[in-house]
């Protein structure tokens, strides 16, 4: 009998663990790693939504841009196109959380990216909290990117952005989604905003470079725990040097 209730708290404690709590980012691997060229996945879709139902990321090989939104996992393909992928799926990086938003606002019309992280900037001021974003509307435009699958040797993201292709969308509703991280975490992810775009008809997306709004409603979930797991067993993760300050690469490669 001893033996029987000892599995059983030991099964419940493990269950407890396996799922990223509230108020808390988890992330899997870092935003240097993915510079140098470490895009082999260590982590299914299926365990990603065990620690989260909102966030971005990317796929094996660098495959696409990844969305993550209402318990969803989509793909952002190079040719501008979205999928949603199964359970299976791997990811080298990416950031989830459990969204439930502590402050929601309107925004104002024709704001552009600046203007947006001015406002969310004023309504959730302390910087040194990470900040989950979501903004439904619609835009009077939408610029955003996916890169193309690479074979390996991996090239270091830089070269890859380089050559991406880039997308054009007007008089388009959706949500953007993504983290406004504090600037510590340079390294480990991207300091300030990192942002995705997914159409409301989940046929168009990619990495936000530029938008102008037309009307919608923002949510910020403020998150003061963070989890950060990284691919322990993977060689390329090993044999990357993150010795190195990366910032410019980093802001050729988000910008």
């Amino acid at each position: 009998m001893k033996n029987l209730l000892l599995a059983a708290a030991l099964a419940l404690l493990a269950a407890g663990c396996a799922t990223t709590p509230d108020n808390t980012v988890f992330q899997m691997s870092t935003i240097d790693a993915l510079l140098v060229g470490v895009y082999d996945g260590h982590l299914s879709g299926r365990d990603l939504l065990r620690q989260g139902n909102f966030g971005i990321g990317t796929f094996e090989a660098l495959d696409g841009e990844m969305v993550v939104l209402d318990g969803r996992i989509y793909q952002v393909k190079a040719d501008g196109s979205v999928v949603e992928v199964n359970h299976d799926a791997s990811t080298p990086f990416a950031s989830v959380c459990f969204f439930n938003p502590d402050i929601r606002f309107d925004l104002t019309p024709a704001s552009d990216f600046a203007a947006i992280e001015e406002q969310v900037n004023r309504i959730a001021p302390n910087q040194n909290l990470f900040c989950a974003v979501r903004i439904s509307g619609k835009f009077k435009s939408m610029h955003t990117r996916s890169v193309p699958r690479q074979q390996k040797p991996y090239p270091p993201l830089k070269q890859v952005t380089a050559r991406q292709p880039e997308f054009f969308m007007e008089d388009i509703e959706g949500d953007v989604v993504g983290f406004r991280c504090p600037e510590f975490v340079k390294g480990v992810n991207v300091p300030g905003f990192h942002l995705h775009f997914i159409s409301r008809d989940r046929t168009q997306g990619g990495h936000i470079l530029g938008f102008e709004l037309a009307e919608g409603r923002g949510e910020v979930d403020l998150l003061s725990r963070f989890h950060l797991q990284l691919p322990q067993d993977a060689e390329s993760f090993a044999a990357a040097d993150l010795s190195r300050d990366r910032s410019e690469e980093l802001h050729a490669v988000e910008k």
